[in-house]
């Protein structure tokens, strides 16, 4: 797509609001999740019980598996919240055999009229406690090139939208907002832990409001044809509340990208309301050359980045780096950003062991 990347209209058709009122209402400490259940089974061939993984959902109950089988998956899913403690489980163990895909973006139109909406866009939509997706890939494959009648351009792979969410083992891959970091209320309690996963996109791609913890993943920033020192994109967007002192960390990673030097920004802040400050903490990271070394924060919507809250801590690699425009973490307060920080909440929540 020629020009800037752009983030026009995230809320799109009134999907995403900033005092929230969709979803559950903010988590209290809450029972165990639901153990044991059933397993339903699905494969695109028949031989399962479900020849797609949405039917499967749909008759599953609180604290089942849904096993998928290798193959790719065209459809839409979604979890509501009515699914806790649901798994949604590749059959391989291996993400790169079960692919559920989609390519709706905020700006398609609806059947019915109107269009999706950034959230109604998504691939997956996973709005339940404390659900397990593991071994699995899902994508959006939407591309700008292919519609360019299509000004709202966000295209989001997964929408987490509840509390206590973990995704393992598993690949989501888009352009623009791939991870839907979401808190249906601002102020809410709402956690989400990535370990060993794959992440890819070029603008925005990781963003929202819930407290989102990305540990020992692997992420990519997509070339998008920028020349050196140009603008290719950016990986994060956070618009935490105010009121919350977690919102995205980045731990333990590595940041990669065939992107030429100095292109990429390693976020912005989202600023849909006043009180949107968006958080984000890049730690223990390798940053590749893409990376943006004499600054790789920027502002949005004409919201300085400089009043959100970024700091970086012991990064590596050929994009880290130390000055006036890279807020760096000392130590003490380092202590305070880690994974096991940022999912604790009020109810001690610790799925990093």
């Amino acid at each position: 797509m020629a020009g800037t990347p752009g983030k026009p209209g995230k809320a799109g058709a009134g999907v995403l609001t900033e005092t929230g009122g969709k979803g559950p209402t903010p988590s209290a400490p809450a029972p165990s999740a639901p153990t044991g259940g059933r397993t339903l089974t699905v494969a695109a061939d028949g031989s399962a019980a479900h020849r797609s993984v949405q039917a499967a959902v749909d008759a599953a109950t609180a604290g089942d598996t849904v096993l998928v089988a290798r193959g790719t998956y065209r459809e839409t899913v979604n979890i509501p919240a009515s699914k806790r403690g649901l798994t949604l489980k590749g059959a391989t163990g291996n993400a790169e055999d079960v692919v559920l895909t989609y390519d709706n973006a905020a700006g398609t139109p609806k059947p019915g009229g109107g269009t999706y909406g950034t959230a109604g866009s998504a691939t997956a939509t996973f709005s339940a406690n404390d659900i397990t997706v593991t071994g699995v890939t899902v994508e959006n494959t939407w591309e700008r090139s292919a519609h360019p009648d299509v000004k709202d351009t966000q295209a989001v792979a997964v929408n987490a939208s509840g509390d206590r969410q973990k995704y393992l083992n598993s690949r989501f891959i888009g352009h623009q907002d791939t991870v839907l970091n979401w808190a249906p209320s601002a102020t809410g309690q709402y956690r989400q832990y990535f370990r060993h996963c794959f992440i890819a996109g070029d603008v925005d791609f990781v963003f929202g409001n819930a407290t989102a913890v990305y540990d020992h993943v692997n992420i990519t920033l997509r070339d998008r044809g920028a020349a050196a020192g140009g603008l290719g994109g950016y990986l994060a967007a956070p618009n935490t509340d105010a009121a919350k002192p977690y919102g995205i960390l980045i731990t333990d990673s590595t940041i990669s990208s065939p992107a030429r030097p100095g292109t990429y920004y390693l976020g912005r802040p989202w600023h849909p309301g006043a009180s949107a400050v968006g958080q984000l903490v890049v730690r223990n990271t390798s940053l590749p050359a893409a990376v943006k070394t004499d600054g790789p924060w920027t502002d949005m919507g004409g919201f300085s980045w400089k009043s959100a809250r970024f700091a970086e801590y012991a990064n590596t690699g050929p994009g880290a780096g130390t000055g006036a425009n890279r807020p760096q973490l000392d130590a003490d307060r380092a202590a305070a950003h880690t994974a096991r920080a940022y999912l604790a909440g009020t109810d001690g929540w610790d799925p990093t062991g």
